[in-house]
């Protein structure tokens, strides 16, 4: 991975970084990335939570209660100058559950909390771009529109964050886009239909792609992390450079259909319409069949304007994944 900004990237003997959640996916990454650059990592567990209510104050009312994993958080994140958590539930085809809400929602609010009583100067959460649904872009407002159970947990989770009193541990939310790398089944899956016949765009197929590679996240996340100058509440992964066709390409080797736009359109109609009737059971395969025909644009933020853009290295990750 290449270097952050001088003014981004904590020097060699920095205090203790905690990551929560560093056993999984994008976890593990930061981790290993930290300790390449040689950063001192605490990893800490995150307790397994549940949570009933599906509004704010429920969640606030469920989480004052949770003294003994509050205490058991504070501890494991004394003496740490910044927590990351990438813990959660990244299961967007899953259905609502008080387990997905208590990950996705509540621990980042207890997390939180926990890093204002140890003392922590900055706490980054992981959330996903997939708050904002099926808006024409993406950007780093609070405006959401999730379209699912996962989806709404994840959004619950960051109005949580933005609603609870504010103490000296600065918050920031990340949004990571479609995050691909290797080991990741999603990342596979796309490499299968990339190069399978069912590959295909909306025309003209040059519409921008929010998919992205765990590299850059990563990269990413540290200069959030590591910044020494205020951040906004919430910031996007930024953009890649990729398009519909791009992203296909590379992944499957191979140009992908182009289908009319207004065929994909009436198709999509039609597939929500009849995954609402079942509950948003296919809500899941459908978002991931609407982002291959017409992605989503990304709005520049705060990535843009204080030069911290990784540089983009999703190509080099969907070729990998076609060659494997």
């Amino acid at each position: 991975m290449s270097s952050a900004s001088t003014s981004s990237v904590p020097a060699p003997h920095s205090p203790v970084w905690a990551v929560v959640g560093a056993t999984g996916f994008i976890g593990s990454a930061i981790r290993s990335e930290l300790a390449a650059r040689g950063i001192e990592v605490r990893t800490v567990r995150a307790p397994r939570l549940h949570a009933d209510g599906t509004d704010m104050q429920a969640l606030k009312d469920r989480s004052a209660g949770l003294d003994t994993e509050r205490a058991s958080l504070t501890a494991g994140l004394a003496g740490a100058d910044v927590v990351i958590n990438a813990a959660g539930l990244a299961t967007p085809g899953a259905g609502d559950s008080p387990e997905l809400r208590g990950a996705n929602a509540l621990l980042p609010l207890l997390i939180a909390d926990a890093a204002d009583a140890a003392g922590v100067r900055r706490f980054v959460h992981l959330s996903s771009a997939a708050v904002q649904g099926h808006r024409p872009f993406l950007d780093e407002s609070s405006h959401v529109e999730p379209f699912s159970a996962y989806s709404r947990s994840k959004a619950l989770g960051e109005q949580a964050l933005s609603a609870r009193t504010a103490g000296s541990c600065s918050v920031t939310t990340v949004r990571a886009t479609s995050v691909q790398g290797p080991g990741r089944a999603t990342t596979a899956k796309l490499a299968r239909l990339a190069a399978s016949p069912l590959a295909s765009v909306a025309s003209p197929g040059t519409a921008p792609s929010p998919v992205s590679s765990v590299d850059s996240l990563v990269d990413f996340v540290l200069r959030v992390a590591g910044h020494r100058g205020p951040v906004p509440a919430v910031v996007l992964q930024p953009w890649e450079q990729a398009s519909v066709s791009s992203v296909l390409e590379a992944a499957g080797g191979r140009r992908p259909a182009r289908l009319p736009a207004w065929f994909c359109r009436a198709v999509l109609r039609l597939g929500y319409g009849l995954s609402s009737l079942a509950g948003e059971r296919l809500h899941g395969p459908l978002r991931r069949v609407e982002m291959m025909w017409f992605g989503q644009r990304q709005e520049p933020g705060w990535a843009e304007e204080t030069n911290n853009v990784p540089r983009p290295r999703v190509q080099d990750v969907l070729q990998e994944a076609s060659r494997g």
